[in-house]
């Protein structure tokens, strides 16, 4: 359960946000991602019309294809270059207007409003603003996150969960002494213990 060397290590938004503009996305996948597709029945549970949440969602193109079954996605992305990339890149129109909680933030939303896209720190979130969650796909944001804000983003996602609702998580298996992250190593028991 050692994380290494990646226990104090910092990547600031301002590390994200150029990423995003020089195009150094190797995080973002172009198709679905397998898991999602194979563990789809344990999301949903059976049921239709859900609410579903992508943190850190950049241009997943899974929030599209949850979206045409039906369901509503929100996401938060701190890039608006990404938000903007995934409206284009999937012929969707949007509009997008100020949230006036959150100062400088906006929401970018399909004109059909199924898909709501919140550009802002997902630190800034909070459920009187998305409200709650049926689900969520987690494919790449626990592992993002700074290990030292880990508690706090596990608190946070408890708070925008409903009651019954389903959290799917991908993490990364490997030795954290040799690659510094992210993604970040976050071993098993440190989800147990995050999650309860």
């Amino acid at each position: 359960t050692d994380t290494g060397s990646q226990k104090d290590r910092m990547v600031a938004e301002e590390e994200w946000l150029r990423k995003w503009e020089t195009g150094n996305i190797w995080f973002h996948k172009e198709r679905g991602h397998p898991l999602l597709q194979k563990y789809l029945d344990v999301l949903l549970n059976g049921r239709s019309g859900l609410r579903i949440f992508f943190p850190l969602c950049g241009k997943a193109v899974e929030m599209k294809w949850l979206a045409d079954m039906g369901h509503s996605v929100v996401g938060v992305e701190v890039s608006e270059k990404a938000l903007k990339e995934y409206f284009v890149e999937h012929s969707l129109p949007f509009c997008e207007e100020p949230i006036p909680e959150i100062s400088g933030a906006k929401k970018l939303q399909t004109t059909s409003g199924n898909i709501a896209l919140y550009c802002c720190s997902i630190y800034d979130l909070s459920s009187s603003i998305v409200g709650k969650f049926d689900g969520v796909w987690d494919r790449g944001a626990l592992v993002a996150v700074n290990p030292c804000d880990r508690q706090r983003y596990v608190s946070l996602m408890i708070t925008l969960m409903e009651k019954n609702s389903s959290y799917l998580l991908v993490t990364v298996s490997y030795d954290p002494n040799k690659h510094k992250g992210p993604p970040f190593y976050v071993p098993e028991s440190e989800i147990k213990s995050l999650f309860g």
